[in-house]
């Protein structure tokens, strides 16, 4: 370099006139992760499930769409899906209500959580043990002289039902709770001084604060609840009213080796919880226009 030019400016200065300043380059790790773990994997599936063993394009499909054993799956998985959601985002709204007065609010909300830290199989376990023909609960009632037989509450669509809940109304609830506890109380306060009923509040100020974030908690509880696989095989009837699309798909991976029709009703399976959400999200925009300052997030 000669006397009198001037020296190039740092590396850093650099990349920060094409866009990657520090925050950019702190976020391509977690691109790079995302690629890996879920993009990658998503368009390889499409691919393999493009390419099934009859050497035709749409094999996968045409099959799975044709044979009522396998189509049918997504009906009884949204049988299982839909009632679920709706039952816990509606149970969760008048608790989290409640709580978000209650001064003991932690104690509560640990109780109310503590199934998500149980997991699963082990719900599945405990109700087992529990509403078994055997369990406490029928004992109980045997003994009570409410029923001269077992009420038959697992291996079934009941048993799959109250997992469901179980395990899912703590993820809900606590998403209610973080909108509703975003929404600034003054606003409640002033409708009240202004001679605003409980209902009243809650139907013009509160509801509509909370839709963007009811339309999202149903989304992510929709999406937990269609993907059910444990509580289908422990606690329903695999090969029968809880035989829902994850188990299809387990079954053409592990037990008849077509991994391209796996990923053919693992893609119907992605198709479906698509079309649920962008239906959600757009009746959300119908009750909702503006932007989502009822939640956090």
């Amino acid at each position: 370099m000669s006397v009198g030019d001037t020296p190039p400016p740092p590396l850093r200065l650099r990349l920060a006139s094409h866009g990657l300043d520090a925050v950019t380059l702190l976020v391509l790790p977690a691109a790079a992760l995302l690629v890996a773990l879920f993009v990658y994997p998503f368009f390889y599936g499409l691919w393999l499930s493009l390419h099934p063993k009859d050497g035709s394009i749409f094999g996968n499909y045409v099959k799975f769409f044709s044979d009522p054993f396998l189509y049918e799956t997504i009906g009884k998985t949204l049988w299982l899906a839909v009632p679920v959601t709706v039952l816990n985002l509606v149970a969760a709204i008048p608790i989290a209500f409640r709580v978000r007065r209650m001064r003991n609010q932690r104690l509560l909300t640990t109780i109310l959580v503590l199934p998500i830290t149980l997991g699963t199989v082990l719900v599945a376990e405990g109700m087992l043990n529990y509403f078994g023909p055997q369990g406490w609960f029928n004992r109980t009632v045997m003994t009570l002289g409410l029923s001269a037989t077992p009420l038959k509450l697992v291996h079934n669509y009941t048993g799959v039902f109250l997992s469901l809940v179980i395990t899912g109304f703590p993820f809900t609830f606590l998403l209610v709770l973080s909108y509703l506890t975003g929404i600034d109380p003054v606003l409640e306060q002033a409708a009240s001084t202004l001679g605003a009923k409980a209902s009243s509040r809650f139907r013009h100020i509160l509801l509509p604060l909370l839709v963007p974030g009811l339309g999202v908690t149903f989304c992510l509880g929709f999406v937990q609840a269609f993907s059910v696989f444990p509580s289908a095989v422990l606690l329903g009837a695999p090969a029968g009213p809880t035989r829902v699309i994850s188990i299809a798909a387990y079954e053409a991976a592990f037990e008849q080796y077509d991994y391209s029709l796996a990923s053919a009703i693992a893609m119907v399976m992605a198709a479906v919880l698509l079309a649920v959400i962008v239906a959600v999200m757009s009746l959300r925009g119908l009750f909702y226009r503006g932007p989502a300052s009822g939640g956090k997030g």
